[in-house]
Protein backbone atom coordinates (compact mmCIF):
# COMPACT_ATOMS: atom_id res chain seq x y z
CA UNK A 1 0.00 0.00 0.00
CA UNK A 2 1.56 3.22 -0.89
CA UNK A 3 1.49 5.95 1.81
CA UNK A 4 -0.58 9.09 1.21
CA UNK A 5 0.70 12.29 0.21
CA UNK A 6 0.08 13.31 3.56
CA UNK A 7 2.38 11.00 4.72
CA UNK A 8 4.90 11.52 2.86
CA UNK A 9 4.87 14.83 3.28
CA UNK A 10 5.17 14.47 7.00
CA UNK A 11 7.94 12.83 6.19
CA UNK A 12 9.68 15.25 4.58
CA UNK A 13 8.68 18.09 7.20
CA UNK A 14 10.58 15.78 10.06
CA UNK A 15 13.74 15.50 7.88
CA UNK A 16 14.06 18.92 7.01
CA UNK A 17 13.22 19.48 10.86
CA UNK A 18 16.03 17.56 12.29
CA UNK A 19 18.77 18.46 9.50
CA UNK A 20 17.77 22.46 10.48
CA UNK A 21 18.55 21.40 14.26
CA UNK A 22 21.52 19.74 13.34
CA UNK A 23 22.99 22.31 10.97
CA UNK A 24 21.58 25.33 12.89
CA UNK A 25 22.51 23.86 16.43
CA UNK A 26 24.74 26.71 17.24
CA UNK A 27 21.67 29.67 17.27
CA UNK A 28 19.15 27.23 18.66
CA UNK A 29 19.00 28.56 21.75
CA UNK A 30 18.69 32.18 20.18
CA UNK A 31 15.93 31.21 17.48
CA UNK A 32 14.04 29.46 20.51
CA UNK A 33 14.61 32.63 22.83
CA UNK A 34 13.51 34.85 19.84
CA UNK A 35 9.82 32.24 19.34
CA UNK A 36 9.28 32.51 23.17
CA UNK A 37 10.11 36.07 23.63
CA UNK A 38 7.50 36.84 20.27
CA UNK A 39 4.78 34.56 21.48
CA UNK A 40 4.79 36.23 24.73
CA UNK A 41 4.79 39.86 23.49
CA UNK A 42 2.19 38.96 20.77
CA UNK A 43 -0.16 40.55 23.22
CA UNK A 44 1.60 43.62 23.87
CA UNK A 45 1.47 44.04 20.02
CA UNK A 46 -1.72 44.85 19.64
CA UNK A 47 -1.94 47.08 22.15
CA UNK A 48 0.75 48.76 20.32
CA UNK A 49 -1.43 48.25 17.13
CA UNK A 50 -4.64 50.27 19.00
CA UNK A 51 -2.32 53.43 19.44
CA UNK A 52 -3.00 53.68 15.52
CA UNK A 53 0.80 52.36 14.38
CA UNK A 54 1.02 50.24 11.31
CA UNK A 55 1.40 46.52 12.19
CA UNK A 56 4.88 47.49 10.73
CA UNK A 57 5.67 49.89 13.12
CA UNK A 58 3.96 48.34 15.96
CA UNK A 59 6.34 45.17 15.37
CA UNK A 60 9.38 47.47 14.91
CA UNK A 61 8.43 49.23 18.71
CA UNK A 62 7.65 46.06 20.40
CA UNK A 63 11.09 44.57 18.78
CA UNK A 64 12.84 48.01 20.47
CA UNK A 65 11.18 47.05 23.70
CA UNK A 66 12.32 43.31 23.45
CA UNK A 67 16.06 44.26 22.67
CA UNK A 68 15.83 46.77 25.49
CA UNK A 69 14.84 44.30 28.31
CA UNK A 70 17.39 42.15 27.63
CA UNK A 71 20.57 44.41 26.67
CA UNK A 72 20.51 46.72 29.79
CA UNK A 73 20.07 44.58 32.19
CA UNK A 74 23.22 42.48 30.33
CA UNK A 75 25.00 45.62 29.84
CA UNK A 76 24.16 46.63 34.00
CA UNK A 77 25.27 43.07 34.78
CA UNK A 78 28.65 43.20 32.96
CA UNK A 79 29.52 46.69 33.99
CA UNK A 80 28.87 45.84 37.42
CA UNK A 81 31.34 42.44 37.15
CA UNK A 82 33.81 44.51 35.64
CA UNK A 83 33.89 47.04 38.54
CA UNK A 84 33.39 44.72 41.45
CA UNK A 85 35.65 41.45 40.54
CA UNK A 86 39.13 42.53 41.64
CA UNK A 87 37.42 44.25 44.79
CA UNK A 88 35.39 41.07 45.94
CA UNK A 89 38.90 38.82 44.95
CA UNK A 90 40.88 41.24 47.35
CA UNK A 91 38.06 40.76 50.11
CA UNK A 92 38.14 37.40 49.53
CA UNK A 93 41.99 37.31 50.05
CA UNK A 94 41.65 39.11 53.61
CA UNK A 95 39.53 36.29 54.39
CA UNK A 96 41.83 33.65 57.05
CA UNK A 97 43.74 30.43 55.67
CA UNK A 98 41.49 28.11 57.33
CA UNK A 99 38.93 28.91 60.43
CA UNK A 100 36.80 26.02 62.12
CA UNK A 101 32.98 25.37 62.97
CA UNK A 102 32.26 24.10 65.77
CA UNK A 103 28.74 22.12 65.46
CA UNK A 104 27.42 20.16 69.00
CA UNK A 105 30.98 18.20 70.46
CA UNK A 106 32.67 18.47 66.75
CA UNK A 107 34.64 21.16 64.98
CA UNK A 108 35.00 21.30 61.75
CA UNK A 109 38.36 22.79 59.81
CA UNK A 110 37.20 24.50 56.36
CA UNK A 111 40.19 25.71 54.36
CA UNK A 112 39.70 28.83 52.68
CA UNK A 113 42.97 29.13 50.77
CA UNK A 114 42.36 26.51 48.26
CA UNK A 115 38.97 27.47 47.81
CA UNK A 116 40.69 31.49 47.17
CA UNK A 117 42.50 29.75 44.07
CA UNK A 118 39.73 28.03 42.54
CA UNK A 119 37.73 31.22 42.63
CA UNK A 120 40.79 33.40 41.22
CA UNK A 121 41.43 30.48 38.54
CA UNK A 122 37.82 30.67 37.49
CA UNK A 123 37.28 34.66 37.57
CA UNK A 124 40.39 35.26 34.91
CA UNK A 125 39.00 32.18 32.91
CA UNK A 126 35.27 33.55 32.74
CA UNK A 127 36.80 37.09 31.88
CA UNK A 128 38.94 35.72 28.88
CA UNK A 129 36.11 33.74 27.44
CA UNK A 130 33.85 36.65 28.21
CA UNK A 131 35.71 39.25 26.15
CA UNK A 132 36.25 36.53 23.06
CA UNK A 133 32.10 35.73 23.24
CA UNK A 134 31.73 39.68 22.94
CA UNK A 135 31.38 39.64 18.87
CA UNK A 136 29.31 36.18 18.66
CA UNK A 137 27.44 37.91 21.55
CA UNK A 138 26.57 40.69 18.93
CA UNK A 139 25.65 38.38 16.04
CA UNK A 140 23.44 36.82 18.14
CA UNK A 141 21.98 39.67 19.32
CA UNK A 142 21.56 40.52 16.15
CA UNK A 143 19.40 37.37 15.10
CA UNK A 144 17.51 37.34 17.91
CA UNK A 145 15.88 41.40 16.66
CA UNK A 146 15.63 40.00 13.78
CA UNK A 147 13.72 36.69 14.47
CA UNK A 148 11.19 38.67 16.95
CA UNK A 149 10.65 41.55 14.32
CA UNK A 150 9.71 38.82 11.98
CA UNK A 151 7.79 36.47 14.48
CA UNK A 152 5.87 39.55 15.52
CA UNK A 153 5.09 40.89 11.82
CA UNK A 154 3.61 37.59 10.45
CA UNK A 155 2.17 35.83 13.59
CA UNK A 156 -1.04 35.15 11.92
CA UNK A 157 0.18 33.56 9.07
CA UNK A 158 1.96 31.31 11.06
CA UNK A 159 0.35 30.12 13.58
CA UNK A 160 -2.54 29.90 10.44
CA UNK A 161 0.14 27.62 8.88
CA UNK A 162 0.59 25.22 11.81
CA UNK A 163 -2.83 24.83 12.24
CA UNK A 164 -3.59 23.80 8.82
CA UNK A 165 -1.05 21.10 9.23
CA UNK A 166 -3.24 19.42 11.95
CA UNK A 167 -6.56 18.02 11.48
CA UNK A 168 -9.32 20.35 12.71
CA UNK A 169 -10.86 18.24 15.38
CA UNK A 170 -7.15 18.59 17.25
CA UNK A 171 -7.68 22.27 16.93
CA UNK A 172 -9.15 22.49 20.44
CA UNK A 173 -5.61 20.56 21.77
CA UNK A 174 -3.24 23.05 19.82
CA UNK A 175 -5.17 25.76 21.67
CA UNK A 176 -4.90 24.58 24.78
CA UNK A 177 -1.31 23.65 24.68
CA UNK A 178 -0.98 26.94 23.63
CA UNK A 179 -2.64 28.76 26.68
CA UNK A 180 -0.91 26.47 28.90
CA UNK A 181 2.47 27.63 26.88
CA UNK A 182 1.05 31.48 27.19
CA UNK A 183 1.03 30.99 31.06
CA UNK A 184 4.50 29.19 31.44
CA UNK A 185 6.07 32.04 29.55
CA UNK A 186 4.06 34.59 31.29
CA UNK A 187 5.46 33.01 35.01
CA UNK A 188 9.28 32.91 33.69
CA UNK A 189 9.41 36.55 31.97
CA UNK A 190 6.90 38.67 33.83
CA UNK A 191 6.25 37.15 37.42
CA UNK A 192 9.93 35.94 37.38
CA UNK A 193 11.20 39.50 36.69
CA UNK A 194 8.87 41.30 38.77
CA UNK A 195 10.08 39.59 41.69
CA UNK A 196 13.39 39.99 40.81
CA UNK A 197 13.06 43.58 40.75
CA UNK A 198 11.52 43.83 44.18
CA UNK A 199 13.89 41.50 45.65
CA UNK A 200 16.81 43.54 44.58
CA UNK A 201 15.24 46.90 45.52
CA UNK A 202 14.76 45.58 49.07
CA UNK A 203 17.79 43.73 49.42
CA UNK A 204 19.83 46.87 48.98
CA UNK A 205 18.98 48.74 51.57
CA UNK A 206 18.80 45.80 53.94
CA UNK A 207 22.47 44.66 52.89
CA UNK A 208 23.64 48.25 53.52
CA UNK A 209 21.92 48.28 56.87
CA UNK A 210 23.86 45.07 57.51
CA UNK A 211 27.23 46.50 56.49
CA UNK A 212 27.96 43.96 54.28
CA UNK A 213 30.47 44.57 51.18
CA UNK A 214 29.23 45.19 47.57
CA UNK A 215 25.83 45.61 49.07
CA UNK A 216 24.81 46.75 45.17
CA UNK A 217 26.26 44.34 43.61
CA UNK A 218 24.98 41.67 45.86
CA UNK A 219 21.59 43.43 45.36
CA UNK A 220 21.52 42.83 41.95
CA UNK A 221 22.85 39.29 42.16
CA UNK A 222 19.94 38.55 44.97
CA UNK A 223 17.64 39.74 42.24
CA UNK A 224 19.08 37.89 39.10
CA UNK A 225 18.88 34.35 41.20
CA UNK A 226 15.12 34.77 42.10
CA UNK A 227 15.23 32.79 38.28
CA UNK A 228 16.92 30.05 40.30
CA UNK A 229 13.54 28.55 41.73
CA UNK A 230 13.69 26.98 45.14
CA UNK A 231 16.82 28.35 46.63
CA UNK A 232 17.13 31.66 44.75
CA UNK A 233 18.27 34.48 47.30
CA UNK A 234 19.30 32.10 49.85
CA UNK A 235 22.37 31.92 48.10
CA UNK A 236 23.80 34.74 48.73
CA UNK A 237 22.65 34.98 52.55
CA UNK A 238 24.02 31.90 52.98
CA UNK A 239 27.29 33.43 51.29
CA UNK A 240 27.53 36.32 53.10
CA UNK A 241 26.99 34.25 56.86
CA UNK A 242 29.60 32.16 55.68
CA UNK A 243 31.71 35.06 55.00
CA UNK A 244 31.11 36.68 58.45
CA UNK A 245 31.85 33.27 60.20
CA UNK A 246 34.89 33.22 58.67
CA UNK A 247 35.75 36.43 60.12
CA UNK A 248 35.17 35.69 63.12
CA UNK A 249 31.87 37.22 63.59
CA UNK A 250 29.22 34.87 64.74
CA UNK A 251 26.89 37.32 66.02
CA UNK A 252 26.56 38.80 62.04
CA UNK A 253 26.03 35.64 60.51
CA UNK A 254 23.33 35.17 62.77
CA UNK A 255 21.68 38.37 62.01
CA UNK A 256 22.03 38.13 58.20
CA UNK A 257 20.51 34.65 58.42
CA UNK A 258 17.45 35.86 60.22
CA UNK A 259 17.12 39.54 59.14
CA UNK A 260 18.16 38.85 55.05
CA UNK A 261 17.06 35.43 55.09
CA UNK A 262 13.32 36.99 56.14
CA UNK A 263 13.37 40.34 54.00
CA UNK A 264 15.12 39.31 50.95
CA UNK A 265 14.97 35.32 50.52
CA UNK A 266 11.32 35.44 52.03
CA UNK A 267 9.28 38.52 51.30
CA UNK A 268 9.33 39.63 48.12
CA UNK A 269 7.50 36.05 47.09
CA UNK A 270 5.27 36.75 49.38
CA UNK A 271 4.52 40.34 48.48
CA UNK A 272 4.81 39.71 44.59
CA UNK A 273 3.75 36.43 43.65
CA UNK A 274 0.26 36.06 45.15
CA UNK A 275 -0.70 39.49 43.25
CA UNK A 276 0.78 38.29 39.71
CA UNK A 277 -0.11 34.39 39.82
CA UNK A 278 -3.70 34.63 38.58
CA UNK A 279 -2.42 34.75 34.85
CA UNK A 280 0.31 31.76 35.46
CA UNK A 281 0.14 28.55 34.55
CA UNK A 282 -0.41 27.31 38.39
CA UNK A 283 2.60 24.36 37.90
CA UNK A 284 4.09 23.12 41.22
CA UNK A 285 7.38 24.66 42.58
CA UNK A 286 9.14 20.65 42.60
CA UNK A 287 7.82 20.42 38.94
CA UNK A 288 9.44 23.57 37.97
CA UNK A 289 12.32 23.13 39.50
CA UNK A 290 12.70 19.96 37.68
CA UNK A 291 12.47 21.95 34.40
CA UNK A 292 14.44 24.38 35.61
CA UNK A 293 17.40 22.24 36.77
CA UNK A 294 17.22 19.47 34.23
CA UNK A 295 16.67 21.77 31.16
CA UNK A 296 19.89 23.91 32.38
CA UNK A 297 22.20 20.67 32.96
CA UNK A 298 20.64 19.35 29.20
CA UNK A 299 20.48 22.10 27.02
CA UNK A 300 22.60 25.16 28.86
CA UNK A 301 20.65 28.03 29.83
CA UNK A 302 18.28 27.95 27.06
CA UNK A 303 16.87 25.23 29.72
CA UNK A 304 16.03 27.58 32.14
CA UNK A 305 12.85 28.59 29.52
CA UNK A 306 12.70 25.19 27.65
CA UNK A 307 13.10 23.01 30.57
CA UNK A 308 10.12 24.49 32.72
CA UNK A 309 8.00 25.13 29.00
CA UNK A 310 8.13 21.38 28.47
CA UNK A 311 7.39 20.13 31.96
CA UNK A 312 3.78 22.32 31.54
CA UNK A 313 3.22 21.18 27.83
CA UNK A 314 3.85 17.69 29.34
CA UNK A 315 1.12 18.47 32.16
CA UNK A 316 -1.32 19.78 30.25
CA UNK A 317 -1.25 17.05 27.69
CA UNK A 318 -1.97 14.55 30.57
CA UNK A 319 -4.78 16.48 32.02
CA UNK A 320 -6.47 16.98 28.23
CA UNK A 321 -5.73 12.89 28.17
CA UNK A 322 -7.08 12.69 31.25
CA UNK A 323 -10.31 14.79 30.77
CA UNK A 324 -10.43 12.96 27.27
CA UNK A 325 -10.62 9.71 29.01
CA UNK A 326 -13.65 10.73 31.72
CA UNK A 327 -15.64 12.24 28.84
CA UNK A 328 -15.58 9.35 27.11
CA UNK A 329 -16.68 7.01 30.05
CA UNK A 330 -19.33 9.51 30.99
CA UNK A 331 -20.79 9.64 27.87
CA UNK A 332 -20.92 5.93 27.81
CA UNK A 333 -18.53 5.53 25.13
CA UNK A 334 -16.54 2.67 26.61
CA UNK A 335 -17.35 -0.38 24.74
CA UNK A 336 -20.08 -2.40 25.69
CA UNK A 337 -21.28 -5.09 27.68
CA UNK A 338 -22.38 -8.41 25.01
CA UNK A 339 -25.98 -8.69 25.41
CA UNK A 340 -28.41 -10.83 23.89
CA UNK A 341 -30.77 -8.61 22.03
CA UNK A 342 -29.71 -6.38 19.35
CA UNK A 343 -27.46 -3.59 20.05
CA UNK A 344 -29.40 -0.04 20.84
CA UNK A 345 -27.42 3.12 19.76
CA UNK A 346 -26.56 5.13 22.43
CA UNK A 347 -28.08 8.59 22.13
CA UNK A 348 -26.60 9.92 25.51
CA UNK A 349 -23.94 11.31 23.65
CA UNK A 350 -21.29 11.82 20.71
CA UNK A 351 -18.54 12.66 19.20
CA UNK A 352 -19.04 16.49 19.88
CA UNK A 353 -19.61 15.86 23.22
CA UNK A 354 -15.85 14.39 23.85
CA UNK A 355 -14.81 17.48 21.74
CA UNK A 356 -16.68 20.08 23.85
CA UNK A 357 -15.02 18.32 26.81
Amino acid sequence: MNPSRTTVLAGVLAALLLASSVLLGAVFATVFFAGTVAYFLIPLLHRVERLGLSRWLASAATTALAVLAVVVPLGVALYVASGRVTQLLDALRDLPESFEVAVLDYTYVVEVGALLDTVAEYAATLAVDAASALPVLALKLTLFGVLVFGLLLGHEDAERAFLNTIPRAYHDVAHALGQRATATLYAIYVLQAVTALATAAIALPVFYALGTPFPVTLAVVAGVLQFVPIVGPSLVVGALAVYRIGAGDTTGAVTIVVVAGILVAWLPDVLVRPRLSRETANLPGSLYFIGFTGGLLTVGPVGIIAGPLVVALTVEAANLLADERRANGENGTLEPEPTDGPANPDTSGGPGDADDA
